[in-house]
């Protein structure tokens, strides 16, 4: 009985600092696209434990029922860079952004509730075939791995490599697939901790230390509501909200799919779940704006984590969500986790990554991937990913809400085959619907 509870508290805090090393490297670089203070990134930080906990909690609790950890979405990271960009060269405000942004999250929650609560969501399933999912997961994957690849080289704001930081990080990533590979026993279950802990062990030995943030006054202090001050809309934005509410409906059928993929004994109601993942990610997204954070969505690479670490009970995830948001209320202690090095949760982060293609192929292998199949993914894959190589700066002319669908190639490869699945039909393929 010891040694069970000893295995479950292991559990608990494998997946705390799971949910911790997937949340604290996106709010980093939102701050430094923003110009934020270290004091503004460590209170963007704190807001951003204390929504993925409760998210998290609600999700496993109420909404999909899974062990699937949610985090700050790589899709709305992508807005919020493009927009700071646009912002910046035009010389406006930066809190007007966010600002707007905080407004484009409400607009987006809403309408994920309504689609989730009167059961219309189900109405859009057929458009998220295993060539969709299969296909968003990849993007997704990819997309990011240049954002978690980057960390890990130590490249903050200029362009140069701490060879130091590299080879600390590529070690983190080298132990915990070789642990998830070759570990036995508990060293396999809980390879994502072992990773993290060694890091953080060598950062310090090596005298790597991240940058400390002063220590508040108070020993609790709750996350401020709208941060960033009241939200803001335009048309632009509106528009937009309503094309990502897509783009979010895409991220959570695709993170179930892998997660089902990871636990295949599972006999849920893959309609009632998705019903139920819909209206409680609007109220994620609701409590995003709420308290002026990334937008949070469950994240696919959860579906990694499984399978690296073997973690597939309930029980001890929701027990460590909730620690997540009760120690966000703790100043003290949201400033050493902060302290965890950015470069050493990208590399676990990249480990889990590695899980997520193999994930992404299998969806894409779930039907035959005959000629039209491929052509429709080889024009996805060559577009999404040749917008990340255009000059920054060449739709600047275009409509705002141009700008911000046609920067972002995962907006893009994902409206791609949506419509080409659609309209490029073959008298051998069935009316069902994919998840």
């Amino acid at each position: 009985m010891k040694q069970q509870r000893f295995y479950s508290g292991l559990s608990i805090f494998q997946w705390f600092f799971f949910l911790l090393a997937t949340s604290i490297a996106l709010p980093i670089i939102i701050g430094g696209v923003f110009h934020l203070t270290i004091e503004e990134i460590s209170e963007l930080m704190q807001r951003t434990f204390f929504v993925v906990g409760i998210s998290s909690f609600i999700q496993g609790w109420l909404g999909h029922r899974y062990p699937i950890a949610d985090g700050p979405a790589g899709s709305w990271v992508s807005v919020f860079v493009i927009l700071a960009g646009m912002t910046i060269q035009q010389g406006d405000s930066t809190n007007e952004t966010l600002q707007l942004l905080e407004g484009g999250m409400l607009v987006t929650g809403l309408l994920l509730f309504i689609l989730g609560i009167t059961g219309l969501v189900n109405r859009l399933l057929f458009l998220f075939t295993p060539l969709v999912t299969g296909s968003f997961m990849l993007i997704l994957t990819l997309q990011l791995s240049g954002v978690f690849l980057e960390g890990m080289l130590g490249i903050q704001e200029q362009s140069n490599m701490d060879y130091g930081i590299a080879a600390i990080s590529f070690g983190v990533f080298v132990i915990v697939i070789l642990l998830s590979i070759k570990g036995k026993g508990w060293m396999k279950s809980y390879s994502v901790l072992l990773g993290i802990l060694i890091g953080w062990l060598l950062y310090f030995l090596l005298g790597k230390t991240p940058n400390t943030i002063s220590t508040q006054a108070y020993s609790i202090k709750l996350p401020d509501i709208f941060a960033w001050g009241t939200p803001q809309l335009n048309a632009g934005m509106v528009i937009t909200s309503i094309i990502f509410t897509f783009i979010v409906f895409s991220n959570t059928i695709a993170a179930v799919t892998a997660v089902k993929q990871a636990v295949p004994e599972s006999e849920k109601s893959e309609k009632q779940t998705i019903n139920r993942a819909s209206w409680a990610g609007g109220i994620t997204h609701v409590l995003s704006a709420l308290f002026s954070t990334i937008g949070i969505v469950p994240l696919p690479v959860s579906a990694g984590f499984i399978r690296l670490t073997g973690q597939k009970r309930m029980m001890p995830f929701l027990v460590a969500s909730l620690a997540l948001s009760g120690i966000a209320c703790v100043p003290a202690i949201v400033n050493f986790l902060a302290m965890l090095p950015g470069p050493i949760a990208c590399a676990v982060s990249l480990a889990s990554f590695v899980q997520m293609i193999g994930i992404s192929i299998q969806s894409l292998l779930k039907d035959e991937l005959d000629q039209r199949r491929l052509t429709i993914l080889g024009i996805t894959l060559l577009i999404s990913f040749g917008i990340s190589y255009l000059p920054k700066g060449i739709f600047q002319s275009l409509p705002t809400i141009l700008q911000y669908i046609l920067s972002n190639g995962l907006i893009v490869g994902t409206i791609i085959v949506i419509v080409l699945e659609q309209l490029w039909k073959t008298k051998n393929i069935s009316e069902k619907n994919y998840i």
